[in-house]
């Protein structure tokens, strides 16, 4: 499955609107995957990082209260940290800090997955353009342009400082070592 959801990603003629269609299609199906051991099994297994990618800005972006119009990117995973609520509730009962421990591990994930996906594509027409044209355009373009960011370190640091603090609120203090382990990564 994973090896054809890769595959379909590549083979349309723009890599970008496939994956928003196929991760369309598939994110309703992972909120009716019961268990938690199941949703990272299949997120964890994703060939595609650019579907992996879109996947959890669509699980991210549906536990906003307000969801963000910007295209996905640092800025947007921060937003993400800031306005999202504890994911949403699928149908397991746990507690709440596994609620909180898994939104976690979705966050590294995405952060993981967006790295990996603009070291790989390191200009954005690249995604816009067909597997076979992709190869002409990075061989012209050798050089990556950096992105465009206004985030500095003392945002990423206020945001992280903000997002524990939403988590002391609900969780209170100390924080149980998964959750601390993977606040670590996070940063």
């Amino acid at each position: 499955l994973q090896r054809m959801l890769s595959i379909a990603v590549e083979v349309d003629i723009s890599p970008t609107c496939s994956s928003l269609r196929i991760a369309d299609e598939i994110f309703l199906f992972i909120l009716n995957i019961p268990l938690r051991s199941q949703r990272e099994a299949l997120l964890n297994t994703m060939e595609s990082q650019l579907l992996r990618c879109r996947l959890l800005e669509l699980l991210f972006q549906h536990s906003c209260d307000v969801p963000s119009t910007s295209s996905l990117s640092l800025e947007k995973i921060l937003y993400f940290l800031s306005h999202c609520s504890v994911l949403l509730h699928f149908k397991d009962e746990t507690a709440t800090w596994q609620r909180w421990d898994e939104m976690l591990q979705y966050l590294t994930l995405l952060l993981m997955s967006y790295q990996s996906v603009i070291q790989a594509f390191p200009l954005a027409e690249h995604l816009q353009s067909s597997l076979s044209d992709r190869m002409d355009l990075m061989v012209q373009k050798a050089k990556p342009r950096l992105q465009e960011s206004d985030i500095t370190n003392l945002d990423i640091q206020l945001k992280m400082e903000d997002f524990i603090s939403r988590m002391q609120e609900v969780l209170g203090q100390p924080f149980p070592p998964q959750i601390q382990e993977k606040l670590f990564l996070l940063q």
